[in-house]
């Protein structure tokens, strides 16, 4: 067995530094080290070549997923993938074999790249394992550099926590990044790193094969989260590349190419490669996208005729669908009361993951989780849940994932926590995470609906609210508009009040301030339209061409640069609509602290100034 791990690590090293050679680009040093923890894990883990996606699979998680040369080469030598479309197609742009490794690519659960991320989505998984009470173990390779990160040691944390026996943690110790070396540019003791998070502790030589698959027997059996670190060499095999920086992201020249494949003590035909890499086509190759089938109760709407939070109709909903479905879990970052999952707490506290001020690994863990096959409410104040981990929910957007972010505490309505807690970019900054889909309910009853339709679809959503309590939304004759019979529709615009010539467009918290200015208007003999625009990023074309050709003001409790107001002008423009009089009002600066009702008057949003904005419109 170890001969011929040692022959098809041999190989791999020969692919890793051609692919990296025929692209001219890569990370060949970092993939030379791990290459013969990638062949020994690969071969001892259980898995599926020929039924990659099999429910019963081990998983393994690449947090460095610039040795993707490594992983590739990995997956060729064991039948998961075509080696020579890996060689000839690596970092082409016509080719799955990216730069990064891609979840999709059969024999990668997980996109990484963004180091530090890859033991949290490690650990989201190992939970899931146990959530469904299946017998797989998750193994994560990562890398020294990244270890440093503070993410890190969030996740180390949270495995203990959750006594995750079914996860093994891998290190490539090879002492060297980008910088040089790892220990001069941010010392980390990572075996007592690992021991004061009370994990088992196992140290090898990185290049022998006996003592890397007796530390994963060792691991994989001792009923707690393990780490293994492994002392290698960066650029292993080859003398001119071992311990030498410079290789960590350089490829080789066709000269020191020559040379390294000389010294395995191979023959490569490279220039078959680089004519195959030559024919290729110019274009963007067919994204891997992983799903699956939602099949939920989402059981009968709660409806609310007193004055009442969204946060409280969003507890309500995610524990009405928790009791309903063991696929739906939520996770917590210390703020259960006031994001109300304290209501799931009490009926089904085994559905609620408590995670504690962490909130960078929760949401990475909670991505994976969801692309485990649960339903996943990741809950949070908004300036934490959107504004602190916008780089995590980037990469569960890369993933492809099934998370439902509720964020509340939104805008000013947060009131006297002040500017550090007013999220003002809870529709702006999922805006770059491409895919997902951000819904702001503006009253109770339709946010119970809004909860109840997202946990249905696959894909990533936001929901976001504000704090304080509000009105049921009414229509004319006093009934409620979000009823019984109201259907909520991804898309549509809500035309709360009917009128033309002047129509307020708003969201959210602002609403009920608006509907309230609008029908004292009509005392007044002024009427004024209102529209409820409750999906910001699919704008209803049909409402808003009927609506918004003459006198129109843009409310909202948001940064009024890249808010509902600057979308609606772009959508406008695209439909060659150009308004009589066009106004945004929304928050220009870093707001006050104090409550919100103040401030509400302060920057604009009340009742009592849209109705003034309004009149300065006649």
């Amino acid at each position: 067995m170890i001969k011929n791990l040692e022959e098809i690590a041999r190989q791999c090293r020969a692919d890793i530094l051609t692919m990296t050679t025929v692209a001219a680009s890569g990370h060949p040093g970092g993939s030379m080290s791990s290459i013969d923890l990638l062949v020994s894990l690969y071969s001892f883990a259980n898995i599926f070549p020929n039924d990659p996606w099999n429910e019963k699979r081990d998983r393994i998680v690449v947090s460095h997923g610039h040795i993707s040369p490594a992983v590739y080469s990995t997956l060729a030598a064991y039948g998961f993938v075509n080696r020579d479309e890996v060689i000839a197609g690596f970092r082409h742009p016509s080719s799955i074999f990216e730069g990064h490794i891609t979840r999709g690519i059969p024999g990668v659960e997980w996109t990484t790249g963004n180091l530090g991320q890859g033991l949290s989505a490690g650990i989201g998984m190992a939970i899931a394992g146990k959530l469904k009470k299946e017998n797989y173990h998750v193994f994560v390779v990562m890398s020294d550099g990244e270890s440093a990160k503070g993410q890190v040691a969030e996740a180390r944390r949270t495995a203990r926590k959750f006594n995750l026996d079914n996860l093994t943690v891998i290190i490539d110790y090879n002492d060297i990044q980008i910088s040089g070396r790892a220990s001069n540019i941010m010392y980390v003791d990572l075996r007592e790193e690992y021991q004061a998070a009370d994990w088992n502790v196992i140290e090898i030589d990185g290049h022998d094969f006996e003592q890397i698959i007796s530390a994963l027997k060792i691991a994989k059996n001792d009923k707690k989260p393990t780490v293994i670190i492994a002392h290698t060499i960066i650029g292993k095999g080859v003398s001119f590349m071992e311990d030498t920086p410079k290789y960590h992201g350089k490829p080789l020249s066709l000269d020191e190419y020559e040379k390294a494949i000389s010294e395995l003590g191979l023959s490569v035909d490279i220039e078959k490669y680089i004519k195959m890499r030559e024919k290729l086509d110019i274009r963007e190759h067919k994204q891997l996208k992983l799903k699956y089938e939602i099949n939920i109760d989402t059981g009968n709407p709660k409806i609310y005729r007193e004055k009442t939070d969204n946060r409280t109709a969003l507890g309500n909903a995610i524990a009405d669908l928790a009791q309903l479905n063991n696929n739906v879990v939520a996770i917590d970052c210390d703020l259960k009361s006031s994001v109300k999952l304290d209501i799931l707490d009490k009926i089904k506290p085994e559905k609620l993951i408590e995670i504690g001020v962490q909130e960078h690994n929760a949401a990475a863990l909670a991505g994976a989780l969801s692309a485990e096959g649960f339903v996943t409410f990741f809950a949070d104040f908004g300036v934490f849940g959107i504004d602190e981990t916008f780089n995590q929910h980037r990469l569960n957007a890369i993933n492809n994932t099934n998370l439902k972010v509720v964020v509340t505490h939104c805008g000013v309505d947060v009131g006297e926590d002040g500017k550090t807690h007013h999220a003002l970019n809870y529709i702006s900054a999922p805006l770059a995470w491409f895919g997902f889909k951000v819904i702001v309910p503006a009253d109770p009853n339709q946010t119970d609906k809004v909860v109840r339709y997202v946990a249905s679809q696959y894909g990533n959503y936001v929901v976001a609210m504000g704090r304080s309590k509000v009105s049921s939304i009414t229509k004319p004759d006093g009934s409620l508009f979000f009823d019984e019979n109201y259907e909520f529709k991804y898309g549509k615009i809500d035309v709360i009040r009917d009128g033309e010539d002047i129509v307020i467009i708003t969201l959210g918290s602002v609403l009920p301030h608006a509907l309230k200015a609008v029908d004292e208007l009509a005392k007044e003999g002024i009427n004024v339209g209102l529209l409820n625009v409750s999906c910001p990023f699919d704008l209803d074309e049909e409402a808003l061409s009927r609506y918004a050709r003459n006198k129109v003001i843009v409310v909202e409790d948001h940064n009024v640069y890249n808010g509902l107001g600057t979308l609606i002008e772009s959508k406008l423009f695209n439909l060659k609509i150009l308004p009589d009089m066009f106004i945004k009002v929304g928050i220009d600066r870093f707001p006050v602290s104090g409550n919100s009702k103040y401030l509400f008057n302060i920057y604009g949003l009340d009742s009592e100034k849209i109705k003034e904005t309004i009149k300065s419109m006649i």
